[in-house]
């Protein structure tokens, strides 16, 4: 059902269109001049508008024209009984969708009627589409090292800047990347991701630059390479520390004369891309081992973005586990789940060697193997296991304040794991623990342990 508004000064008109489309299932509002359609227009808020073109006082032209001020995606059809080419050329400079000509024909009103909803329709679902593409690639945090980056992120984004992107693997590299083409004036041009790591040595030259047909076996066709793909985009070169030497000289004459030329071809091709480019490699050492061009990073590295890992952020992870979850429930269809304020904070204490890509990774773990309608602290301790700080031991060890309380934390943490390991068959973890059986359930006694469902 749609909500459907007939402005037009003569009521018969006005009361066979409503008549009409309510019989079809649709919500109908009417209104007999300019003005009171401007009103009716900003409460009801209508799908389609059908509007006749001479009207006393304001005309439907210059009503059209005030409606697509309030709304510049207003589907606007005008109905006209005087219908001449110039007044539809008119009218669809304004923004109408379509033009009708009295008497009206039933059949052409709800073929236009259809056609329009459709398009309406589409348009409501590449807008929803495109907010999912965006809340994908949302940067989430408020912590001074992550504002830094935002803030660089937002001043470099206008330009056409190459940026070289640093950090580790897993803190969000690819996320800057397409955060700054969003914001770019190239936003609407294509975004291509090349992943150098990904790609054989022999096959990145082919990958970048395209081939023709029989340059090397397996060319069976001629192929653009990502830089043509890209043409006034953006190209986003990852992992660029392990592109071969060969590849790193052609992308070289790419960016400074902006020209590819394809695998077995002669013939120069002009192109428009704005590079940009990330590593999780130290490339002034790479430079060093003679694994990296000089010339290459200085053309590459005009402005230098680092993105900070999740142990540089832990004030950041409450947000990242509540924007996860949100997430994970609404792409992999998960129950929602709540996490307690201790489940958040062992979270936020953990070491997260794989960065926010592994905290993303555990929160949905979490979600599907959580018992309960909330993640608690004992969740993430049953489910989140190999955690653990660079010293060998866990953050929760490391935590403790006291060398008492360590004791106790490592002892517990101890004999929960051998008892887990034994399927909680008592006798048999005290033997293999050399242990009398009295003490070990002094133990579970003395530390609350429960065997888990």
């Amino acid at each position: 059902m749609a909500r459907l508004l007939v402005v037009d000064d003569e009521e018969g008109i006005r009361r066979v269109l409503a008549q009409l489309f309510e019989y079809e299932g649709h919500e109908v509002r009417s209104a007999s001049s300019g003005p009171e359609a401007i009103g009716v227009f900003g409460d009801f808020l209508p799908d389609l508008t059908f509007m006749d073109v001479k009207m006393a006082r304001m005309d439907g032209l210059e009503t059209l024209t005030r409606i697509r001020e309030v709304n510049p995606h207003a589907l606007v059809v005008m109905i006209s009984g005087h219908g001449t080419i110039e007044t539809a050329v008119e009218a669809t400079r304004r923004g109408a969708y379509d033009f009708l000509e009295k008497p009206l024909d039933t059949d052409r009103i709800l073929l236009v009627l259809r056609n329009a909803l459709q398009q309406r329709g589409l348009l409501a679902e590449n807008e929803r589409l495109k907010g999912e593409v965006q809340s994908r690639y949302e940067i989430v945090g408020r912590s001074f090292a992550i504002r830094q980056v935002l803030e660089r992120l937002e001043r470099v984004a206008p330009t056409d800047a190459r940026v070289l992107i640093s950090g580790e693997n897993g803190t969000g590299k690819e996320l800057v990347a397409r955060a700054i083409h969003r914001l770019s004036p190239r936003a609407e041009a294509p975004f291509v991701e090349v992943n150098c790591a990904a790609i054989p040595s022999e096959l990145i030259e082919s990958e970048l630059f395209g081939h023709v047909k029989g340059s090397f076996t397996g060319a069976h066709e001629d192929r653009a390479g990502k830089f043509e793909l890209a043409h006034s985009g953006t190209l986003f070169l990852d992992e660029v520390g392990d592109m071969s030497l060969a590849a790193q000289a052609k992308v070289l004459r790419a960016l400074q004369e902006g020209i590819v030329t394809r695998v077995g071809s002669g013939r120069a091709i002009q192109v428009d891309v704005r590079v940009l480019s990330a590593t999780n490699k130290d490339l002034a050492e790479e430079i060093r081992e003679g694994r990296f061009r000089e010339d290459l990073l200085h053309r590459l590295n005009v402005i230098p973005l680092h993105v900070p890992p999740l142990r540089e952020r832990r004030e950041d992870v409450p947000m990242l586990v509540h924007h996860f979850a949100e997430r994970a429930v609404r792409e992999a269809h998960l129950a929602p789940k709540s996490f307690t304020d201790g489940a958040v904070e062992q979270l936020q204490r953990m070491e997260w060697s794989g960065n926010v890509r592994e905290l993303r990774n555990t929160i949905e773990r979490l979600l599907i193997l959580g018992s309960g309608l909330q993640i608690t602290e004992h969740d993430v301790e049953l489910l989140v296991s190999g955690q653990t700080s660079g010293a060998g031991l866990s953050a929760d060890l490391l935590s403790c304040e006291t060398f008492s309380g360590f004791k106790d934390a490592a002892e517990r943490a101890y004999i929960l794991h051998k008892l887990r390991e034994h399927d909680w068959n008592v006798s048999e973890t005290a033997r293999l623990l050399d242990m009398p059986r009295s003490n070990l359930y002094k133990k579970i006694e003395k530390y609350e342990l429960v065997r888990e469902e």
